[in-house]
């Protein structure tokens, strides 16, 4: 059937009567962010082109903040953790305060050796040098260190010895004393009320608290 008129005529009112009410128009959403969640999102034809592309680093950031933000610690468990970490504390303040007081007692118990050895080694020296301090006071009872070369050595020999702490037990006239004196010989003596000492035969030695040989003596007693 012949048309009457211009062809672009009856386009015109081809599309006025479709775009009447038959099509609704379609809306299509470009932005590059999604306004809910955040993330970036990319179009459709970039998506078809890329095809199974690796998401970029912003959404693996985003992702994994979204993850660490989704999980929650229990207030239980975050209460235990934190009184487990306190006695864990506490075991190693209390262990560290051992360590420190054995370290102490180790140190005192090696300066108490120390101490002791050293006066020992004095002890050893001084004993073996009794016999020679009993031929100097033999020699001075029979008058061979009356003057001379030898009664300055003599002298020198005790003075060097005191600097060490040794001490005569030489004393007469005073209480017997059985911790220092050795008694050989008891005479019945004279206006005394207890045992006294009258002679030393051989005198003792001691340096401090500590006897190195009692004197031996002879006690008078009373009568």
């Amino acid at each position: 059937m012949p048309h009457h008129g211009n062809e672009a005529e009856h386009s015109d009112e081809r599309g006025a009567n479709e775009g009447s009410g038959q099509q609704k128009p379609v809306i299509r959403d470009n932005r590059k962010v999604d306004p809910e969640t955040g993330a970036a999102r990319h179009p459709q034809g970039e998506a078809g082109a890329e095809g199974n592309a690796a998401p970029t680093d912003g959404d693996a950031l985003s992702q994994a903040e979204e993850i660490l933000n989704g999980v929650e610690v229990p207030a239980e468990e975050s209460v235990a953790s934190g009184a487990a970490a306190e006695a864990q504390a506490a075991e190693l303040r209390n262990d560290l305060l051992r360590l420190q007081a054995e370290y102490v007692n180790y140190r005192k118990r090696v300066e108490r050796d120390r101490a002791v050895a050293g006066e020992m080694a004095v002890i050893g020296v001084l004993n073996s040098l009794l016999p020679v301090l009993d031929d100097v006071d033999a020699a001075r009872q029979h008058g061979d260190l009356e003057g001379g070369p030898f009664a300055a050595i003599a002298t020198k020999l005790e003075n060097a010895l005191k600097t060490y702490g040794l001490e005569r037990i030489a004393d007469t006239g005073v209480e017997f004393d059985p911790t220092i004196h050795e008694a050989l010989i008891q005479q019945p003596g004279e206006d005394i009320q207890v045992d006294t000492v009258s002679q030393v035969l051989r005198s003792g030695y001691r340096s401090g608290e500590r006897v190195l040989r009692a004197a031996q003596v002879i006690v008078a007693v009373p009568a």
